[in-house]
């Protein structure tokens, strides 16, 4: 699992690839903007990101495509019935679009 603090290069990406595969899970951390990627559980992220200071409320999970570049925001992580999500897609469309945000920012070169 590699902590994600600032945009990535394509030679990053590359090398995130020929670890976890085309398809990675992140957790991310809303507040902070910052995530982890290569989990095999979210919560192994979610534990990583505490560590760091992060807030539980603000950490949430999703993955990215890294062929298709699709981002989602399902993960069992999610499922918050305290937070009014008990789903482990994010329901709270603030929430799942700043999660997108996060990992748009970091990934960026995926998209120039």
């Amino acid at each position: 699992m590699d902590l994600i603090e600032k945009p990535l290069s394509q030679t990053d990406i590359q090398q995130i690839q020929q670890k976890y595969g085309d398809y990675v899970k992140v957790t991310v951390d809303l507040q902070k903007e910052i995530l982890i990627v290569g989990c095999e559980l979210h919560a192994d992220g979610e534990k990583i990101l505490l560590d760091q200071d992060s807030q539980q409320d603000d950490i949430w999970g999703g993955g990215i495509n890294l062929r298709s570049r699709e981002v989602d925001a399902t993960a069992v992580l999610n499922i918050r019935p305290r937070l009014d999500n008990p789903s482990i897609e994010i329901l709270d469309q603030q929430r799942r679009n700043k999660l997108i945000e996060i990992v748009k920012k970091l990934f960026k070169v995926l998209w120039d």
